[in-house]
């Protein structure tokens, strides 16, 4: 989550007068200015009376949320950008056919707040869930909202942003199938699972050579957030139907430096227009140590796993990589004994990931499995359009 600069005066609730029947009243509380009818208009494909297909992703701060984001948009055409003529605090992100709300919109405590009443913004008494139910819910059935912008460099809520329906609504944050409506809503959702041991790693990484800060508040901030990431984010993972956990490797003995990765993508079975990819044979058990003269990887290698398995008592295929690429080129290596990946043309998957190679994760199996979730949700978006352009009924009360 993005960090906002923390401000003075009494901490109250963030609710505000209602501009349109889509939007809470009463309430009260600190804003830049008062809002009205007037609303920042977001431009977008619009779902054109299909309806919207509805994706959740749902991942801790800093765990790739808004990479995956941006492989997603690429599938369908497009990059995703901030919003144009609008806000430039706008937190929603546009492409050709997908329009990605931050749930961080839906915070209801300031920072203040927050430190007064004692919970962090993982914590479902910081968020307005009535709220993100009926404006998700209205999305879906192809009404327009006028949704609030959450500002992370005041801590305000901003003038609201109208929000056309897409023809993709992608709703990534901290909480996007933790509130059941919400999660009902939901046409495919997706969980970025770090593990404690990676996110330390990435965190020291990244805090101490680029931003200055000690060991010790690290490991503070980590452990002030992690009561509440235990009690409402992490279980979310059991509702999802795609997973992508992130793993310290086996490839190095007692590794601590998080640089080399085990992926694994974990994929439930029986989720409509979804059918998980799978490597060489499906339904079978394979430990695949590609070949060193087709796919170049230094120390410590590459080694590839598939396998049926459980995960919360539901039946799920397995893909796990370990390890990292040195030349993404030869990639196609790998997508060639790789099978169910809904591309549309050869070597799709690493046209895909040449394309984003500056991308964090594009040497290993996050960026892989990512790509290869991406073009499936491409894959059941088509399917779910096909359905209900079949079904008239069916259109008419997506």
């Amino acid at each position: 989550m993005a960090a906002f600069a923390a401000h003075t005066g009494a901490a109250t609730s963030l609710r505000s007068p209602s501009a349109t029947a889509i939007l809470p009243s009463g309430g009260g509380g600190r804003r830049r200015r008062r809002w009205g009818a007037a609303a920042f208009r977001v431009s977008t494909c619009s779902a054109a009376g299909r309806g919207t297909v509805v994706i959740g992703l749902a991942a801790d701060s800093g765990c790739g949320k808004t990479t995956f984001m941006r492989r997603l948009t690429s599938v369908f055409g497009g990059e995703a950008e901030p919003p144009r003529g609008s806000n430039p605090d706008s937190n929603t992100l546009i492409s050709d056919a997908a329009t990605v709300i931050c749930l961080d919109d839906y915070h209801s405590l300031d920072r203040t707040g927050r430190k007064e009443k004692g919970v962090t913004a993982l914590h479902p008494r910081a968020n307005d869930f009535d709220l993100m139910y009926r404006q998700v819910k209205a999305i879906k059935e192809g009404r327009a909202v006028e949704k609030p912008i959450y500002n992370h460099a005041t801590g305000l809520l901003d003038p609201p942003e109208l929000i056309i329906p897409p023809k993709i609504l992608v709703l990534e944050g901290l909480h996007p199938m933790y509130d059941e409506r919400v999660r009902g809503l939901l046409d495919f959702s997706i969980y970025l699972d770090v593990s404690n041991e990676v996110k330390f790693a990435w965190k020291i990484q990244r805090d101490m050579a680029e931003r200055g800060h000690s060991l010790e508040s690290i490991k503070a901030s980590i452990e002030a957030r992690k009561p509440d990431f235990d009690a409402y984010i992490d279980p979310q993972k059991q509702h999802a139907d795609a997973v992508i956990e992130v793993l310290p490797t086996r490839l190095i003995p007692d590794d601590d430096e998080g640089k080399v990765q085990r992926v694994k993508l974990i994929m439930k079975e029986g989720v409509k227009h979804f059918a998980p990819a799978y490597l060489f044979d499906e339904g079978s058990t394979i430990s695949w140590v590609p070949c060193g003269r087709k796919l170049s990887c230094s120390y410590p290698g590459i080694k590839f796993a598939y396998f049926p398995d459980t995960y919360f008592a539901r039946e799920v295929s397995v893909l796990e990589m370990d390890g990292k690429f040195d030349k993404l080129d030869e990639l196609i290596y790998v997508e060639s004994h790789l099978r169910n990946l809904s591309t549309k043309y050869y070597r799709e998957v690493t046209q895909q990931m040449l394309k984003h190679a500056d991308f964090p994760g594009s040497n290993n199996g996050t960026g892989l499995f990512q790509t290869i979730v991406g073009l499936k949700i491409r894959h059941l978006y088509e399917q779910i359009v096909a359905e209900r352009a079949a079904s008239p009924a069916l259109a008419a009360v997506a």
